[in-house]
């Protein structure tokens, strides 16, 4: 059993001297590599320093507890779809048509490169204490991103066009875990958001 289980943990990284920043960095990403390889359920701050290469301490200096580090995860993961969203809009500024077939697309492709983890880190955090504050928090600034994207092409006031971006949301976020559960191709979900966000804002 021991041998098993030491061929299929993910191989160690090197626990070189790095900044602080740097070090959780490192954790983070090889917490993303268990998730990936493991689920969720296996991850914790014991076997998350036997990964990286760091002693049992270092891992709970960074995060405190198993939630904690499943809050930095979640919070990590969104900001790289978050930040992936603003690159590719800056493109098509201007053209309405290309704008939501971007912000459908993106959206949809940064839950397919992140395989699913950011779902499954949610549903790990589901009910912990903490969570609804952040999710909130991320919430409200991916709302305020696809609000300021959609506005100029459309005549909705500010505060009906915000309900409707959050339904929006939901509904993408609904799409992409049908996509990563194989339910559906990423193109017929990338087609789907984009219909559904003409036909949100009135601009079929």
């Amino acid at each position: 059993m021991v041998r098993e289980e030491t061929e299929n943990m993910p191989p160690k990284v090197r626990s070189g001297r790095l900044s602080k920043a740097e070090r959780r960095a490192q954790l983070l990403e090889v917490a993303c590599d268990i998730i990936r390889k493991e689920g969720t359920d296996r991850l914790t701050l014991a076997y998350l320093a036997t990964c990286a290469g760091v002693t049992k301490p270092i891992s709970y200096e960074h995060f405190g507890s198993r939630t904690g580090l499943l809050l930095a995860l979640y919070k990590m993961l969104d900001d790289i779809q978050t930040e992936g969203l603003r690159k590719a809009l800056v493109d098509v500024q201007g053209n309405m048509t290309e704008t939501i077939n971007v912000l459908a697309r993106t959206y949809i492709q940064c839950e397919a490169d992140t395989s699913g983890e950011w779902h499954l880190v949610a549903a790990a955090l589901a009910g912990s204490e903490g969570v609804g504050a952040a999710h909130q928090e991320l919430l409200d600034n991916h709302v305020q991103l696809v609000t300021a994207t959609l506005a100029p092409f459309c005549e909705l006031d500010e505060a009906e066009l915000k309900r409707r971006c959050i339904g929006l949301i939901g509904a993408g976020e609904a799409l992409s875990i049908q996509m990563v559960k194989g339910l559906c191709r990423e193109d017929e979900a990338c087609e789907t958001f984009a219909a559904l966000i003409r036909g949100g804002i009135g601009a079929n």
